[in-house]
């Protein structure tokens, strides 16, 4: 089962703050300089991405932050200013 999660990072390192950004790409897509929206994440893929990020930060400066975000969570978002709603992904067997 997979879950939507919001991944947001504090990087002081310009080289190692692309380098996160070029990871978070590869599961998500980017709404804020500093926010990705992970919409399929499964338990496997989290851990997989967790571990990819945590061996790029400097622990003593850097945080990258998951917050999971259930579908009635989704559903109750709001937003102000440009952009859009959160992109659910379905999953259907053909």
């Amino acid at each position: 089962m997979s879950m939507f999660y919001v991944v947001c990072f504090d990087v002081s390192d310009d080289r190692t703050r692309y380098r996160v950004v070029k990871v978070l790409k590869g599961y998500g897509y980017r709404v804020q300089k500093s926010v990705f929206e992970c919409p399929a994440l499964t338990e496997k893929k989290l851990l997989t991405l967790m571990d990819r990020l945590s061996r790029l930060i400097d622990h003593t400066t850097d945080t990258v932050r998951f917050y999971r975000q259930c579908e009635r969570c989704l559903g109750s978002f709001e937003h102000v200013g440009t952009g859009m709603a959160p992109e659910r992904v379905s999953h259907g067997i053909i």
